[in-house]
């Protein structure tokens, strides 16, 4: 018999304590979806995922988004099921409606039984560090630090290399290499022709990896990049569109990552960045998963369903205090990593 399905769209606008500084520009507000599923079958429970593509970088930022979202809410509430097939191109409202039924088959926000989400063990996460002038970044980096973080990532490409690898000496002054990891995150700030430059420059201070150095599409200068890298290269933006599994293998191929970092608001729901992390092992690529910018309720199905991957990576899920409008979440960081409170569901 097919499920019965209610499913209302509620719009939100979450507003961010501080600017959130990328060399795409600055956040100071983040628009998402949420949806709210019920059942017969379920008498009393209600399913909630969010809905939220990134302006401007989403493969689903479209101008009639919630139009399109309604249409395919009305196909899931007539047909029982998510076509995660024919829906590979919307990939954050495929992660908001696959987040919204398994909560509504759970019952509770503890989507899967893991350690995690019996308050068992935390997830590592790393300290992100947003764009800023030179002393607010460099403040960022104490707090992280002090705050314990083995693993820091810093946003970079906006106020000049300069003053960046300053910051990146500062902390290897006082942390060296087996003491705190790390990244750093371009988001496609350098042109190719002076890429390898810089990577040679930041390679000196052992950072972990760097995401996307330069901008995504240029597969002739980024398969160069990977390929002579003193740095390994962690690929994010680049994985932005490529739906299909042949799609994601042909890129794999050709470009040759050192890591790739998964969103699944952007790459694919929990189906499509399943795939990718099969298909990287297949290539031996490593990976970690990250949010994208999402609310609580994003942003513990995310650490849900990367509980059930048993990583020790230190992963991106640092978010979740981004906003001063946030909804509640059983969710606290912990030092260096995020904790599901049980008792709190």
């Amino acid at each position: 018999m097919i499920p019965s399905y209610r499913i209302d769209i509620l719009p939100r606008l979450f507003h961010f304590k501080k600017p959130a500084g990328t060399s795409r520009g600055v956040y100071t507000e983040r628009r998402s979806w949420y949806v709210r599923v019920a059942s017969a079958a379920c008498p009393g429970r209600e399913g909630w995922g969010e809905c939220a593509p990134l302006p401007q970088l989403s493969v689903d930022d479209l101008p009639d988004y919630e139009g399109v979202l309604r249409g395919i809410c009305a196909e899931v509430a007539r047909t029982g099921q998510v076509d995660t097939e024919r829906w590979r191109e919307y990939p954050s409202m495929l992660f908001g409606l696959e987040t919204a039924l398994r909560h509504l088959e759970r019952g509770t926000y503890a989507l899967w039984d893991t350690p995690f989400s019996r308050g068992e063990e935390g997830i590592c996460i790393n300290g992100l560090i947003w764009m800023g002038d030179h002393d607010a970044m460099y403040r960022q980096i104490r707090e992280k630090l002090e705050a314990g973080f083995r693993c820091v990532k810093l946003k970079i490409g906006a106020i000049g290399l300069e003053e960046e690898l300053d910051l990146l000496r500062f902390i290897r002054r006082h942390f060296p290499a087996r003491e705190v990891e790390l990244r750093v995150d371009a988001n496609g700030a350098f042109a190719p022709a002076e890429a390898l430059d810089k990577l040679k420059r930041l390679a000196e201070f052992d950072l972990h990896s760097i995401e996307q150095p330069i901008r995504a599409g240029q597969w002739d200068e980024m398969a160069g990049l990977t390929s002579v890298s003193p740095l390994p290269i962690a690929f994010d933006e680049e994985l932005i569109g490529h739906c299909s599994l042949e799609a994601k293998r042909r890129l794999l191929d050709a470009l040759h990552p050192q890591y790739i970092v998964l969103k699944p608001s952007l790459h694919g729901g929990f189906s499509g960045c399943r795939e990718w992390i099969e298909e990287a092992e297949k290539r031996n690529v490593g990976w970690w998963i990250t949010s994208a910018l999402e609310s609580n309720v994003g942003l513990n199905a995310i650490a849900q369903w990367c509980a059930t991957w048993h990583t020790r990576m230190p992963q991106g899920l640092g978010t979740g205090m981004l906003f001063t409008d946030n909804v509640p979440m059983p969710l606290e960081i912990r030092k260096d990593c995020l904790w599901y409170v049980a008792d709190g569901d």
